[in-house]
């Protein structure tokens, strides 16, 4: 525990630079206790906590960058992978597109406050094709406002936090294992909520060819489009398709076979519907596996955004 102690005193701005770059780049390592803890220390120490304040600023913003970055290279593919690697089940691709879609790059500025939104928006800004500067602009002000919190936090409880690092430093040992079994305690618990969270989603799912073999023998289902309208326009859908965003706002009765798509990992969204439309009294209701992408990548016919069918390339 002394070591540990001796760390945050000692490279208390490095300590910092590091959590929040892992934090914001992805990594599930909690970022504010160590800015709490290092302004709480600075305050006792009779030190200015500007510095805390800017480096934690500085590393936000550069983890923020680097997913912008990758957004603007890779596109939807990259907002689908930090979907998959977040551990919220809350950062599904339609909920964040639909904020992001409402409120565009100002939303950047308290993104980082939005459970499962912080960790898709900076990869999403750059996939819409947001300029470097309004990011910048945007986000910069998100990651001031979200660092000044924290370091707000160890200023106010400064007490508080030198109390438990003397009880922790009094464990010796056990109080380092403490601090790692927290730590270790809040990643499993995201980990088994999000496992929880699709297990009460599992259910049989069609595939693009089962469905394109429907479409072809003249028996097509009712198929739903759960994307945001900017997601349509930008990629494509399947002919036929019916747009909704709610259960409420299919505006047709209940049919005997039903597939619905999206573009979230595991069609989290999708699943969501289907789960709330068999409640309704509809039959038969499938996710398409792999939604739009995964039909568009088996070659299948598609309406296009320029306003006729295109095939896949």
């Amino acid at each position: 525990m002394d070591t540990l102690l001796h760390l945050v005193t000692e490279y208390g701005l490095v300590v910092v630079f590091l959590s929040v770059l892992l934090d914001q780049g992805g990594i599930p390592v909690p970022a504010y206790p160590p800015i709490i803890v290092t302004s709480a220390l600075a305050v006792d120490a009779g030190d200015s906590v500007l510095a805390i304040l800017v480096v934690a600023t500085l590393a936000a913003v550069i983890a923020d960058s680097l997913w912008f970055s990758a957004g603007r290279r890779i596109g939807a593919r990259m907002v689908r992978l930090m979907c998959r690697l977040s551990l919220s089940p809350d950062s599904c691709v339609r909920t964040t597109r639909g904020i992001y879609a409402r409120w565009g790059p100002a939303s950047l500025t308290v993104a980082k406050f939005v459970p499962g939104f912080a960790a898709v928006a900076t990869t999403l800004a750059g996939e819409t094709g947001t300029s470097v500067r309004r990011f910048v602009l945007y986000d910069g002000i998100g990651a001031l406002f979200w660092s000044a919190v924290a370091v707000a936090l160890g200023v106010v409880f400064h007490g508080a936090v030198e109390s438990l690092l003397n009880r922790l430093d009094e464990l010796g040992r056990y109080g380092l294992m403490l601090v790692v079994a927290g730590l270790a305690a809040f990643v499993a618990w995201k980990w088994l909520n999000r496992q929880r969270v699709l297990r009460q989603l599992r259910m049989a799912r069609i595939s693009p060819m089962e469905l394109y073999d429907l479409m072809e023998k003249g028996a097509a289902p009712l198929i739903l489009d759960v994307r945001t309208e900017q997601q349509r326009a930008s990629t494509g859908w399947i002919p036929g398709a019916v747009f909704v965003s709610t259960p409420d706002a299919t505006g047709v009765a209940p049919h005997d076979e039903v597939v619905i798509y999206c573009d979230c990992p595991n069609e989290v969204s999708a699943a969501v519907l289907a789960r709330e439309l068999k409640k309704q009294g509809f039959k038969r209701v499938r996710p398409l596996a792999g939604g739009f992408e995964a039909w568009r990548a088996s070659g299948h016919r598609y309406d296009g955004p320029a306003g006729g069918a295109e095939a896949a390339a």
